[in-house]
């Protein structure tokens, strides 16, 4: 009987995780599709979706989720990202010409060979942020401690 028991309560948590990840898939899903028709998602949740080679040009992303997101060669031209979360998330080759990032977490992005002209970085954390080959100039980057 204990077999029989310890094996349904098994399934049945299984099942339950099962159920739960497809939602939050669907509920993202649902948030790209907005943003990619619309190029506005403020405040979306968009961990760990991939949106590679899109074109988001003068998206509004202001305080979206999008840590583990994959947005590899994606064209942020003009993009509002301020206090975005994008920690851990592949920015590699991206277009980020007068791109706002201010008050974002780049902790752990990965920003290799990203065009980063006029990019604004105001308040931003990038600890650990790659910026291999990366290419920028007129940047508000900021380099040291304290005021």
């Amino acid at each position: 009987m204990k077999p029989i028991f310890l094996t349904a309560a098994a399934l049945l948590s299984t099942l339950s995780l099962a159920v739960s990840i497809p939602t939050q898939a669907a509920e993202n899903q649902a948030q790209v599709k907005r943003l990619l028709e619309t190029r506005v998602c403020s405040g979306c949740d968009l961990r760990g979706v991939n949106l590679s080679g899109a074109h988001l040009i003068g998206a509004d992303l202001r305080n979206a989720n999008l840590k583990g997101a994959n947005l590899k060669g994606a064209n942020l031209e003009g993009a509002d990202l301020e206090g975005a979360n994008l920690e851990a998330a592949n920015l590699t080759d991206v277009l980020a010409s007068g791109t706002t990032f201010n008050n974002a977490n780049l902790t752990n992005a990965n920003l290799s060979d990203a065009n980063l002209h006029n990019a604004q970085v105001d308040g931003a954390v990038m600890i650990g942020t790659n910026l291999s080959g990366a290419d920028g100039f007129d940047i508000n980057l900021g380099v040291g401690g304290g005021e």
